[in-house]
């Protein structure tokens, strides 16, 4: 089915998407930028609004694509790479960098489609993990899912397909790509899954995969000394999250007791005599507090008088 295509009157009828497309990727990079940089530990001063808090988010299993001894690739990364290349196809499309040639000029638009449906949808499954998964709220991810979205809405006014059929076919090819794939990812990385992959007859905690900055460690180490104690359950994918706050080398360094009946090195008893009913649950000076706690909040609570730059 063919649409009529609408030429514009003017120039600038043309350019007014391209240019918000390239405001729009400006923001999303330094929205995941500064997401990448805090992964990082080279930014520090990162902090938002939230039930849980953006640490709970990004620092979950759903936070990292690769992460090992060698190297870390968070999630943010991606995005960032993504906007820098929409950016780059709307630079060359306003400013006409190469040949004019509407060929050319035609699969940029493609392209620029394309990546930003992709974008979209992947965004879209990511907001999902986030409220029914993670069960907490990132105001930085819901931004980069609206800044997506948008940029797909614009790149659809802008490009002014002829044909409509080609359009809603690449779409839903990518579109079921993209959904796909970031399920495959979603399914692998869940903790819930993880502890049945570890070792069916043993029932130990997800792997903790993010890594520890010098402050984390120090701080656990305090926590430590001070004899504070996490009540934790292999199970829990609240305790996993909070683990994850800690990063790999720091979580070592606390005193971790597993509450679950059947988990490996389980101190159930000691669980129960304390009424531990929440996972997970902190003992600071002989008071029990339960829930993933953000490490700022977590200091403030422990009078922590260490360098907090988490």
């Amino acid at each position: 089915m063919k649409i009529t295509r609408i030429k514009s009157s003017n120039e600038k009828a043309i350019k007014w998407p391209k240019i918000l497309i390239a405001l729009l990727s400006t923001i999303g990079i330094v929205d995941t930028g500064s997401i990448t940089l805090k992964k990082w530990g080279l930014f520090s001063s990162l902090s938002c609004p939230g039930i849980n808090g953006c640490d709970a988010v990004l620092n979950s299993p759903w936070g990292t694509l690769v992460s090992n001894n060698q190297i870390n690739i968070p999630l943010s990364l991606a995005g960032l790479i993504t906007y820098s290349v929409i950016l780059l196809i709307t630079i060359i499309l306003t400013l006409k960098i190469l040949p004019a040639k509407e060929k050319l000029s035609r699969t940029l638009w493609w392209l620029l489609y394309l990546i930003s449906l992709g974008s979209s949808v992947f965004s879209f499954l990511l907001i999902n993990i986030m409220f029914f998964k993670i069960e907490a709220f990132c105001i930085f991810c819901i931004l980069s899912a609206v800044l997506s979205f948008s940029i797909f809405i614009l790149t659809i006014m802008g490009a002014k397909f002829e044909d409509r059929e080609p359009m809603l076919y690449r779409g839903i090819t990518i579109a079921f790509i993209v959904l796909l794939g970031g399920l495959i990812w979603s399914n692998q990385v869940d903790p819930s899954k993880a502890s049945e992959t570890i070792n069916p007859s043993e029932k130990l905690a997800p792997l903790i995969t993010t890594k520890s900055s010098k402050q984390k460690i120090n701080f656990a180490k305090f926590l430590n000394d001070n004899k504070i104690i996490m009540y934790s359950a292999y199970w829990c994918p609240h305790c996993h999250d909070q683990k994850q706050l800690f990063g790999k080398k720091a979580a070592k360094e606390l005193t971790i007791i597993e509450c679950a009946k059947d988990g490996i090195d389980n101190q159930y008893e000691l669980c129960a005599k304390k009424g531990i009913e929440g996972f997970p649950s902190w003992e600071i000076n002989n008071k029990i507090y339960s829930g993933t706690r953000d490490l700022q909040e977590l200091a403030n609570m422990t009078g922590y008088m260490g360098d907090t730059n988490f």
